[in-house]
Formats: C-alpha cells, structure tokens, sequence
C-alpha cells in the first residue's frame, strides 16, 4: 500500500502542474510472460532485446541478475535463468486487462505504455474521497481481478507522478513539496516520463550531455534558467526542465489552440483478426502523421476507437511524447488491436470490426524544433520514408528492411536487417575489439544467401582445410555451377575462373559452447571475375563476399 511523504508544514502552495495518478506494475514484460503462460511464475525470468537484459524478475535480481546485463553474464549469474525476447505486441496484449480492470474504478484513462497508466486525480479524489483510499481501490482492484501487483503514484506533473508511483509513495501537493521529492533525484530519472522510442533516444542524449556537463540531479538542472536551458538544450532540454521542476513538460494553456486532428477509416470486410484490423491501421497512421506534420502540429494523446457489427464501440487512450512518427503511432493502434481482439482480456469485441478512427487530442503548435547536427530531413527523406510505409502497409512489416551495421568477425555477422521503423541499434558493438576477425577492406557485396563453389588446386582436386587452418594446396581454380532452375542469377556469374592470387585461411570459431561451426576465409582474385571471399564449413566452399 502506498504511504505519504509528509511534508514539515501544511503549506500548499499554487502550482502549474496537474494533479496526476499514475499506475504501475514493475516488471511488466516479465509479468505479461508469465500471464500469457510463456514461463512458470517461480522460475527466475529475463527479458532481453538481443544487446542485453531490459528487466529480470525478482527471483533473477535476488541471484544477481540486473538490467544492462549481457545474457551470457546473466546466466552464469543464475544458470537457471529463463532469457526470453523483448515483444512490445505480447506487452500491450497481456496489459488490456488490466486497463479494464482500472477501468472499473476511473472513467477515463490514459496507457502511457504498457505497464503504466495515467490519469488526472481530481474527479476520482472527490469520488472515492481521498487520494489514499484511491490508491488503495486501485491496488486491490487490479488484484482481485487480474493478480497483477501494481503500485500506485500521486504527485503534482507527470515526472514526479511517475517517480512516486515507482517508490509507491504519495507526494502532497503543492510547489515547494513537489521540489523537495524531486530535487534530489539523479537526471537519469527524466527517461521515465518518455514514451516513445524518439523521445527515449533524445532523452538518453540529454541525460548524458548534463551529466558531462555537471548537472547530475534534477534540482542542479531545475536550478538554471528556461531561457539558457531553451538556448543551449532546444525543444527537448526545455520540455525535460519544466519535468525537473515539477511542472508539465508543456506549460498550461488557458483555451483550446487546436482542433483534434482525425483519420478514420471502414473495414471492409469487417476484421475479426488482429492481423488484418492492423493491416488497415498502419495506413491509417501514416495519414493521421502527414496530417499532424502539414498542419505543423503535436498532440499528447491518441485516441484509438473501433466499432464493431452490431453497434458496440470501444475506446482506449494513449499518451504519446512530443512529435510522434506514424511508425511510433501504428504501434500503438497495433498493441491497442491486439489487446482488443486477441480474446485474452475476458472482454473481447462482441463483433468483428467495422469502423476504426484514430485522434490526435491536446494539439498545440510545433513551436521551434531543433535541427540535427546535420540539418533537418530532406523532402526526398521524408518521401522516401512514406514511401517505405505505404510498401509496409502493403507486404507486412518484414516486407521493407534495413541494413543496420554492428560488430562482428566477418562482414554476414557485422550487419543486421531490421523492420523499418523498428529501433536501428546494432546488437553488438563495434568498437569492441573482435580477436581474428577477417582483415580489412571487407567485400563491397555480400549476397543474401551464400554461393556455393568448388575450389580446386592445379591437380584438380578439392581444396581441403585441416583442423590448424592450413590449406592442402594452393587454390587454382574456382568453378561456380549455374543456378537451379527458377532460382534468380548468383553474385558471381557460372564458370570457371583461374585464381592469380590468394591470400588466407583465417580460421574463424566462435560460440563454440552454442553449437557454433568453425569457418575459415580465404581471399582469391581471378582472371575474369571479382575478387572474392570464400568461406568453408563442413567441407563446402561459399562465396560470402564480393569486392569491387
């Protein structure tokens, strides 16, 4: 149950923060695996996202297992760790009980994301008749019906809202308790009032800078002035600063700017499945973001509302951070779909779906954006992205990638293909020294799927590699037979190529403990082909590579 920071005296100070409640569920991607019936709810549990841990049970914590952690760490930490992978779509499915749950007690709610949810105190205060019982409602409410143990928050703007809800603590209103509850926290802190992927990044980039900079607690940042903070940080370092003094990350506006901005759309045929109700979803994002972006406006909340064949609606409410992608938006209308129609929430549509409108609420201006270091997008950039959108909306989201480099011993392992609009971040880093990695230039090609050849020597016979990397002869020939019947042309057209020069074998093995083959490269350079990178694996030659 949530206890009060009291303060030494009863002033109560005005404030220019809204009174918020905040609810959370510590480790919620953990929780949603253990409801979705992923893992047994007493094993020690870690979810990763590939580079390292994101959140650990508090089983894994008791064994040392902490987020940052590198997986091979953690499990040596607790060898009977359970690592699944991060999954946003899993998280939102298994968090829309909840919400419903929360729902039963407050009229109107908002998923800042899932795990957390938002709503302004006031109304449910005087309703239920304090903030304590209020907190306490919640807590048994969302027990009783999901067996979900959250926390609950209440404090004076959204950062310290939040920081109460994570200590589970009610913060008395007013400016000067507000200020001494935040004051002291490290600046670190402010990623937990982001909600979306950019706002993350941008964030992260902040906290890094005031840190660099001396400004390693919110109140040393609160302590400077909006103009400096506005002249030296932008957009972003002034929304943050307002978070640090207990204020809105936006200032409070007396009349309503902006109209809501809407895309709706009619399902035809009517959509029973997730899949399909977000394949019409994804356009629909992409509208509601060209229209927010031409009008040069930002909203704080999305509206997503579906009406089904006989009638019913349904309404949910996202908080979104600062100027949302129509990538970060179909994410939202996807997880909101899935938690609608995956028949988990114990209220699932009564019908298919029929309709389906996405608004923008709480629109304000633009303002000033900071440009890049590199200057804004380009025309041709943002046409391109939409373009990519459109192709998404069309072929799935696998259908359009992107290459993403990274660290690794060979140039297959030193990149990565990524959805678009899914976060870009290499898996492993490449300035971590990489012991026999195959020496520079690397090949300018590297096909899809490796090309398999024969290397001979001057008898004729197959290049063989014994197990201390050394070849049986000298490569002569490379010969690389046509393409099966309906497969597209190699990389390297069919024949046979004499080999002039060749360098190598660099023997390679790594994650041997995994099941992973050793491969040696071996560089040659023909007479009327490309130089090329071959590789071999269990006897069987591969072109993995071709140079310019």
């Amino acid at each position: 149950m949530p206890t009060t920071a009291r303060p030494a005296t009863a002033a109560r100070p005005a404030t220019t923060a809204a009174r918020r409640v905040v609810l959370w569920v510590p480790d919620w991607p953990v929780a949603a695996a253990v409801a979705e019936g992923l893992v047994d709810p007493q094993v020690p549990v870690a979810v990763h996202d590939g580079r390292g841990v994101l959140v650990a049970s508090a089983s894994a914590r008791r064994a040392g297992v902490r987020a940052g952690m590198r997986r091979r760490s953690a499990q040596q930490l607790c060898p009977e760790l359970e690592l699944l992978p991060a999954d946003p779509v899993r998280d939102a499915r298994a968090f829309e009980p909840l919400v419903q749950a929360v729902e039963t007690v407050v009229a109107d709610v908002e998923v800042a994301r899932p795990g957390m949810v938002v709503f302004l105190a006031r109304g449910p205060v005087r309703h239920v008749g304090s903030e304590d019982a209020l907190a306490e409602l919640l807590v048994g409410t969302v027990a009783a019906e999901t067996g979900a143990e959250c926390q609950v928050g209440i404090g004076d703007g959204l950062l310290a809202a939040t920081l109460a809800a994570r200590a589970g603590v009610l913060v008395p209103a007013g400016r000067e308790t507000t200020a001494a509850f935040l004051s002291g926290q490290d600046v670190g802190v402010l990623v937990h009032a982001a909600g979306t992927r950019q706002a993350v990044a941008e964030t992260d980039e902040l906290v890094d800078l005031l840190r660099r900079l001396g400004l390693r607690t919110l109140g040393a940042f609160a302590s400077l002035g909006a103009g400096d903070v506005a002249a030296r940080f932008g957009t972003r370092g002034l929304a943050a600063h307002r978070l640090a003094r207990g204020e809105d990350a936006r200032p409070p506006v007396s009349r309503r700017v902006e109209d809501d901005v809407v895309a709706a759309t009619e399902l035809d045929p009517p959509a029973a499945r997730s899949d399909v109700a977000a394949f019409a979803a994804r356009s629909l994002a992409e509208q509601l973001a060209e229209r927010l972006l031409r009008r040069g406006v930002v909203c704080a909340r999305l509206e997503v509302r579906a009406r089904t064949e006989d009638g019913a609606e349904l309404v949910r409410t996202w908080s979104i951070d600062g100027s949302p992608t129509a990538a970060e938006l179909t994410d939202r209308v996807r997880w909101q779909l899935e938690g609608w129609l995956a028949g988990r929430s114990g209220r699932p549509p009564s019908a298919p779906l029929t309709h389906l409108d996405l608004t923008a609420q709480e629109v304000s201006p633009a303002g000033a954006v900071q440009d890049g270091l590199w200057g804004r997008s380009s025309r041709g950039q943002v046409q391109a992205a939409r373009a990519a959108l459109r192709v998404q909306g069309l072929l799935g989201a696998e259908g359009v990638l992107v290459p993403v480099l990274q660290g690794g011993r060979d140039p297959r392992s030193a990149a990565r293909l990524v959805a678009w609009g899914d976060d870009p971040a290499p898996l492993r880093r490449t300035d971590a020294p990489w012991p026999g990695q195959v020496p520079e230039p690397w090949p300018a090609t590297v096909p899809g799927e490796p090309v398999e050849v024969r290397l001979l020597d001057d008898a004729g016979a197959d290049v063989a590699v014994d197990e201390r990397g050394s070849v049986s002869g000298p490569p002569a020939r490379v010969v690389v037979p046509p393409p099966p019947a309906g497969r597209p042309p190699p990389a390297v057209d069919p024949g046979r190529y004499r080999v002039r020069a060749w360098a190598g074998p660099w023997p390679v093995r790594e994650r041997w403990w995994a099941g992973g083959r050793p491969r040696v490269y071996l560089q040659v350079v023909t007479d009327d082909s490309p130089a090329l990178l071959l590789a071999v694996e269990d006897e069987r030659w591969r072109v993995e590579g071709v140079y310019d």
